[in-house]
């Protein structure tokens, strides 16, 4: 794990980038788990965040990505007359022009400038903010239309092929290392009958039926930065997961945590269902975010989308249960077998919704 820093460490750092005018002032700022992020005030205020190389191991594929992003996107909102200093991240060089600076403990820095007079939301508050996050996220994807997607990194590789990801599942199956398969062989069976869901997507875009886009990977509510006082979608932020995707993943992942009525571990599966009232409001912003950027067969992939994140999502947690809990931290006793449970719910309810959503896309074809 990267261990904490000094001033003097940080003072360093600064002192590689073109930051105007004298630093004043620096602290700890955000709620992110990941990296270490600082406020800096000097001539303006800048963002500092020192990479966490524990989880991305290669900070260098992973800042390349970001700043050809980054570039790509300030062209674009330059083209359409919008302001690149609110309207997305921008990255402050090293004064060698670099888009990082790594110190002699390999500690990978970079600077962002700070976009004034915003505020952001881990839970939605209200329809808006999820209508507002769906038009970013669709933004998103609009502004990055052109970009040759396969010229990114995959910092993280294969993290939604959903094709390699069952057949990991199978293999910890038969390992069965730890003799938990007979608690739960319910859910087992539930993933085994959805093989054909899981695959649905990769062999389209093995086909290029549906093509490779430039997606974000974690679109969560707290990864969009809202203007302060119109409560509008100003920016997305958080950009360290932008790989080679699809953009029915982006989608999926946003209704699956954000039109489930319940919470990701709920035990209660009474609970558990999916609000088609979200799933309407987020299809909304998304689609009109993303202005017609989209193509026929990606618009009615959409509900395909969030099923198979779900699913995915379902699987990883009964993978790791298997597997004796090692990747996603537990707080009690069969809790990735709770959470695979909830995600089961969430895909039944869907299937039961499925003609619902449907004709909720096909309004926009």
């Amino acid at each position: 794990m990267n261990k904490e820093l000094s001033k003097k460490e940080i003072e360093n750092a600064l002192s590689h980038f073109q930051i105007k005018g004298e630093v004043k002032a620096f602290e700890h700022y955000g709620s992110g788990h990941i990296n270490d992020t600082f406020l800096v005030k000097a001539e303006r205020d800048y963002i500092l965040q020192r990479m966490n190389t524990y989880i991305f191991k290669n900070a260098k594929e992973l800042m390349e990505n970001v700043s050809l992003v980054c570039a790509f996107m300030e062209k674009e909102i330059l083209k359409a007359g919008g302001d690149p200093e609110r309207e997305g991240l921008r990255l402050v060089p090293t004064k060698e022009g670099k888009a990082y600076y790594e110190d002699e403990e390999d500690n990978f820095f970079r600077v962002y400038l700070f976009v004034e007079r915003t505020k952001s939301y881990n839970l939605v508050e209200k329809p808006e903010h999820f209508y507002e996050s769906a038009r970013a996220f669709g933004h998103f994807q609009n502004l990055l239309a052109a970009f040759p997607a396969e010229e990114l990194h995959e910092t993280i590789p294969d993290f939604h092929n959903s094709v390699k990801r069952f057949a990991r599942f199978k293999e910890v199956l038969e390992k069965d290392a730890f003799g938990r398969r007979k608690d739960c062989e319910e859910e087992v069976q539930f993933f085994l009958n959805h093989e054909k869901d899981l695959s649905y997507a990769m062999e389209l875009l093995a086909k290029k039926e549906l093509p490779l886009r430039v997606s974000h990977n974690d679109t969560k509510l707290n990864n969009v930065l809202f203007d302060a006082e119109k409560e509008k979608a100003l920016c997305i932020i958080d950009l360290d997961t932008v790989m080679p995707g699809l953009s029915i993943f982006d989608f999926g992942d946003a209704i699956r945590f954000g039109a489930n009525t319940a919470v990701e571990d709920e035990k209660d599966l009474t609970k558990v269902s999916l609000s088609l009232p979200l799933f309407s409001t987020y299809v909304k912003g998304f689609l009109e975010g993303a202005g017609g950027k989209l193509t026929k067969k990606e618009i009615e992939s959409l509900p395909e989308g969030a099923k198979i994140m779900t699913l995915e999502c379902g699987m990883r947690f009964l993978t790791d249960y298997l597997e004796g809990d090692v990747y996603f931290h537990t707080a009690r006793p069969g809790h990735n077998l709770d959470r695979a449970r909830t995600q089961i719910a969430l895909v039944k309810d869907m299937e039961k919704k499925w003609d619902e959503m449907k004709k909720e896309v096909k309004e926009y074809l």
